[in-house]
C-alpha cells in the first residue's frame, strides 16, 4: 500500500438514521483501532509448554478517536447530543486503500479546549457498540 494523505481517513455519521453519512465537520486528525481478545486455552498437556489460544472466541472491538476544530453547526452539534443522550448510532470509518468500516459506535468522550489567542478545539472517543461491517476498497 503506497502512501496515503491523512485527510483522506474520514469519520462520517449517520445524523438522522436515514443510512446518509455525513463527515464529522472540522477534525484534523483521526485514529482507528481494532481489537481482539484472546482466550488462553493452555493446558499442561499443550505441546512443549506453549500458550494455545482458542480462535475466533474473543471480544471484538473497535475504537475511534479524533481531534480538530468547530466548522459545522450540524455534525458539532450532533456529536453534542449522541454523547449526552448516549446513543449509538451508525458510523462509517473510510480508510484509503483499505476499505469502509460501518455499524454503530457510542461516543465515549467529548473534549473541548481553547486558547486566548486560538481557535476553540474538540477531541472525542467512539467505542464500537455492535457488529461492525467492513468493504474492502476496489483494486
Amino acid at each position: 500500500m503506497a502512501a496515503q494523505n491523512g485527510k483522506d481517513l474520514l469519520i462520517k455519521v449517520d445524523l438522522t438514521g436515514d443510512g446518509q453519512f455525513h463527515t464529522m465537520a472540522g477534525l484534523r486528525a483521526t485514529r482507528v483501532s481494532f481489537n481482539a481478545e484472546a482466550v488462553d486455552v493452555t493446558s499442561l498437556e499443550s505441546e512443549g509448554g506453549w500458550r494455545e489460544l482458542l480462535g475466533g472466541a474473543g471480544v471484538r472491538s473497535a475504537a475511534i478517536s479524533g481531534s480538530g476544530v468547530f466548522r459545522d453547526g450540524d455534525t458539532d452539534e450532533r456529536a453534542r447530543q449522541i454523547f449526552f443522550d448516549g446513543e449509538t448510532p451508525n458510523f462509517q470509518v473510510i480508510i484509503p486503500d483499505f476499505g469502509r468500516v460501518e455499524g454503530a459506535f457510542q461516543v465515549t468522550s467529548l473534549e473541548y479546549a481553547g486558547t486566548y489567542n486560538g481557535e476553540a478545539t474538540y477531541e472525542m472517543s467512539l467505542a464500537s457498540a455492535g457488529a461492525l461491517s467492513f468493504v474492502a476498497a476496489a483494486v
